[in-house]
């Protein structure tokens, strides 16, 4: 299996989905907290990496053996039967990043406390599950809530957990702030999803994968998408007024005109292979925009 083929088989090109979640939680602990785990967050960032690629695996895995258009999704669409690759290797790959990492996690929560061993089974039941069973996740009209909520909510609340596992209360203020801070990279990753099951929709249907699209119909499941988009920069400028985040995370409004052209590129028309990729560019930019410009803030206060 050549590096090119491996990239693509774990879908690195999306791990922006994890990564900039992570690099909030990092920016709000220290905001917030003024505290870092250097060796907590960085053992946490490769379990998570490694399961969020074998995750990409398994959906890719799952897809190819579930497929009923066998000739156009089998041997031109999937990865795995586009390149003609080994299950057996496929199938170890993927089982020795999840060993690894659960083993990562379970030795991190000896130290910091078994309410990390509880957000990590979530994570991995539906990171599991979100394309395994009889019913998949990510087949149900709850895929973009489990996706979005897990990978951008869960990772931050993880990561802040870590950072500040000697004095973190559980109690809704704290929460409720982490999941204001967390909801930009919520949406616009449960956006990903959208974008990609809108693109999909005929091709999921023959597939029998009846997703959030199949029940709202592509018109609506636009609006949402434009919605998410909104929605997510009001969270910014409440995440200022709460004084969840520096006034300098507001510079990310400044991104506003570029998220509005990504979506009328992809209101216009929803192609897989042409549009897909302006909801991938939302996230990429939003996202990495609110953490520089978190981290600007933190600097000057620092």
């Amino acid at each position: 299996m050549s590096l090119k083929v491996f990239l693509e088989l774990v879908e690195f090109k999306a791990k922006t989905a994890s990564v900039l979640p992570f690099l909030i939680g990092i920016c709000y602990s220290w905001y917030q907290f003024q505290s870092i785990h250097l060796g907590f967050v960085l053992m946490f960032f490769i379990a998570m990496f490694l399961f969020n690629m074998a995750v990409d695996i398994l959906d890719n895995y799952n897809d190819y053996h579930r497929a009923t258009s066998v000739h156009d999704y089998k041997e031109k669409t999937n990865i795995i039967g586009r390149e003609n690759l080994s299950m057996r290797l496929v199938f170890w790959l993927m089982i020795g990043m999840i060993v690894v990492s659960a083993t990562m996690g379970i030795l991190l929560a000896t130290v910091v406390g078994w309410p990390l061993l509880w957000m990590g089974l979530f994570c991995y039941f539906v990171g599991i599950f979100y394309s395994s069973g009889p019913k998949p996740l990510s087949s149900m009209p709850v895929g973009e809530f489990f996706s979005g909520f897990t990978m951008g909510f869960m990772i931050t609340l993880i990561c802040v957990y870590l950072n500040t596992y000697q004095a973190f209360y559980w109690n809704f203020s704290q929460i409720f702030s982490i999941f204001i801070i967390a909801l930009p990279n919520t949406l616009w990753i449960a956006n990903l999803m959208l974008a990609n099951n809108t693109c999909d929709l005929e091709e999921d249907e023959k597939n029998k994968r009846f997703t959030l699209v199949h029940y709202l119909g592509r018109k609506r499941a636009l609006v949402l998408f434009v919605s998410n988009n909104v929605l997510a920069f009001v969270a910014i400028f409440g995440a200022v007024l709460l004084d969840l985040a520096p006034y300098t995370v507001l510079l990310t409004c400044l991104v506003v005109p570029f998220v509005w052209k990504q979506t009328k590129l992809y209101l216009a028309k929803q192609v897989k292979k042409e549009t897909f990729i302006c909801a991938v560019r939302i996230l990429a930019v939003g996202s990495f925009v609110q953490v520089l410009t978190y981290a600007l803030g933190v600097m000057i206060d620092f």
